[in-house]
């Protein structure tokens, strides 16, 4: 009975009241209940302003290559470029330690990479610091570094030509900008045997 009758009242009430509204009706503003304004929670950690650089500017890293087994290195490169690539890495450190570069492998967080990734292949858009951790294969920690450079001084020129070193680097590079092992091979390949035969003419 109680439904009943609040359904009476209800419906009384809504016959009193016009069936629609005027064209020039307004509802007063004053008569609506009061709402609390409804304000975002803070964030934990302010957000940085984005750097601008200068039109031909590019952001650069500083590159730390560590290694606690033999040999123990310790190695900070700065102002490396993000399209430095792991091999430019391996070549600067070969040249530094000695270390042949087909000797070496570079880990980041623990996972090899490979010569043809670039910094920026594994930089966020936030980091000024790479630090990277050198693995050396065999008995290659046993070189001197020594023995290297004096085999270096005198492969200059033509004498470098002759050399197994020269046509290694220049098979790593090309394997970097093919990304293909095969096809710098046979390039690497006929390279060689192309100066070889122009060595060896008349």
């Amino acid at each position: 009975m109680a439904e009943a009758a609040f359904a009476t009242t209800f419906l009384s009430t809504l016959d009193s009241r016009p069936i629609k509204l005027s064209a020039d009706h307004v509802e007063d503003a004053k008569s609506f209940p009061a709402r609390p304004p409804y304000i975002l929670p803070r964030m934990p950690t302010s957000m940085s302003k984005p750097k601008t650089l200068l039109p031909g500017q590019e952001r650069s890293l500083t590159v730390t290559l560590k290694s606690l087994r033999n040999p123990p290195l310790d190695i900070k490169l700065t102002s490396q470029p993000l399209n430095t690539s792991i091999l430019d890495i391996k070549t600067t450190v070969s040249e530094q330690t000695g270390i042949p570069i087909d000797k070496m492998k570079i880990l980041h967080n623990k996972r090899p990479l490979t010569d043809s990734k670039i910094l920026k292949d594994v930089a966020s858009e936030s980091d000024l610091r790479l630090e990277f951790s050198v693995m050396v294969i065999g008995g290659a920690a046993a070189i001197q570094p020594e023995r290297k450079e004096e085999a270096v001084a005198w492969a200059s020129g033509l004498d470098a030509l002759t050399t197994d070193a020269f046509w290694a680097d220049l098979n790593g590079f090309l394997e970097q900008r093919l990304i293909d092992k095969v096809v710098a091979g046979e390039l690497g390949q006929l390279f060689k045997t192309s100066w070889d035969s122009s060595r060896s003419g008349p």
